[in-house]
């Protein structure tokens, strides 16, 4: 069957640029303020774009075609709004954005809003591996061309970030640390000179190819990850380096795990239908075996795991499938199960950590009196 653009199948997640598409316009026509060099909104609008605008309607100075004359824009990044400035400080400088933290933080999430709030695409990004090479950070080549016409400009492919040096946009590198050291320190002299230098075009005019005002880098790197580079002194040095940590407070993330788990459900194309109460359960179980202490006080033996909100997002998730596709159970009794599954992926004796948490704090709000947590409590033989 030929593929149309009215029949093109929908796409699973769509990236910022087209997800907040009516919001970035907004911004566009709400903040006529000075912006940095190839900048698509104000520096005000990057944070308002990311944090949102705190309940407020914004209004737009002058009618515009096609756009509402009042919107309100809703956060999408749960997290300290001085964080998120120090951020667009930093890329308006132009200089290098380094986003660190435990997995699970939303770093990625705030690099693609970042990158689709400044240059408008998120589109650029290498995605930092073991086996990534260097070609993915200056440039490779169209092998058919290069054979038939030799090193020529146009058979010279652009890296992501080649690409955005000629068009003066950010570039996202993701899981930088992952990458080896002699892959990083290709982004040293990038970061230093500004420019590209491809000696097989000496040549000609194309053999240097300056950064365009308004390239700049925001990189993620994980501190609790495995098979990590560390990296060279010289390259922390090109770097502002800003920490994303967990969400502090338990209302917002319960907020943001039912928002983007309902997101997940409706794609799967079901409605949500997990209580409240459950979400709740889930959330404080991820709060305490995170932090090792629970909200009521009482010592927890963290797991080693990170009990991340991403990992909190896809066991909602699942719960919501679970309650869409095969009806006729309570997802709670699903809870412990999920919960197993997400301890369970590093070291094998977060099991038992999992099972103390069980009998202490599980147990004492079961003999509390709460139904909840007594029906979990009764559900502790599942975890074996």
């Amino acid at each position: 069957m030929t593929v149309t653009a009215s029949s093109a199948p929908a796409r699973q997640v769509q990236p910022a640029e087209e997800r907040y598409a009516a919001e970035l316009a907004f911004l566009a026509a709400q903040d006529p303020g000075p912006r940095p060099p190839g900048w698509v909104l104000t520096p005000r609008a990057v944070v308002t774009f990311v944090c949102g605008s705190e309940g407020v309607e914004l209004a737009l100075p002058a009618r515009r075609a096609g756009l509402p004359s009042k919107l309100e824009i809703m956060p999408k990044f749960v997290g300290e709004r001085a964080l998120v400035e120090r951020c667009v400080v930093t890329l308006a400088g132009e200089r290098g954005l380094l986003l660190t933290g435990e997995p699970g933080t939303a770093k990625s999430m705030l690099s693609e809003l970042l990158a689709a709030a400044v240059s408008g695409t998120s589109a650029l990004t290498v995605q930092g591996t073991a086996g990534t090479t260097e070609d993915a950070f200056r440039y490779g080549w169209n092998y058919a061309l290069l054979l038939a016409q030799g090193p020529t400009p146009q058979a010279l492919v652009d890296s992501p970030v080649l690409a955005a040096m000629r068009t003066g946009r950010a570039v996202r590198v993701e899981e930088i640390t992952r990458c080896l050291p002699e892959v990083q320190d290709a982004l040293v002299s990038l970061l230093s000179d500004r420019r590209i230098t491809v000696p097989e075009l000496t040549a000609t005019e194309d053999a240097v190819v300056s950064a365009a005002p308004g390239f700049t880098v925001i990189a993620t790197a994980n501190l609790r990850d495995r098979g990590v580079s560390e990296m060279s002194a010289a390259l922390k040095r090109r770097f502002n380096f800003e920490t994303v940590g967990p969400i502090a407070d338990a209302d917002a993330e319960a907020v943001l795990i039912r928002r983007q788990a309902v997101a997940a459900v409706q794609r799967a194309g079901a409605s949500f239908g997990v209580d409240d109460a459950v979400l709740d359960a889930l959330v404080t179980v991820f709060r305490d075996l995170r932090s090792g202490r629970s909200t009521e006080g009482w010592d927890v033996e963290r797991p080693g795991t990170v009990m991340s909100t991403a990992e909190a997002v896809q066991v909602a998730a699942s719960l919501g499938v679970a309650a869409a596709y095969l009806p006729g159970g309570d997802v709670l009794d699903l809870l412990p199960g999920h919960l197993l599954g997400v301890v369970r992926k590093d070291d094998p004796a977060d099991h038992a950590r999992l099972l103390g948490y069980w009998d202490g704090p599980v147990r004492r709000r079961a003999e509390g009196g709460s139904a909840m947590w007594r029906r979990l409590w009764d559900l502790r033989g599942s975890l074996r």
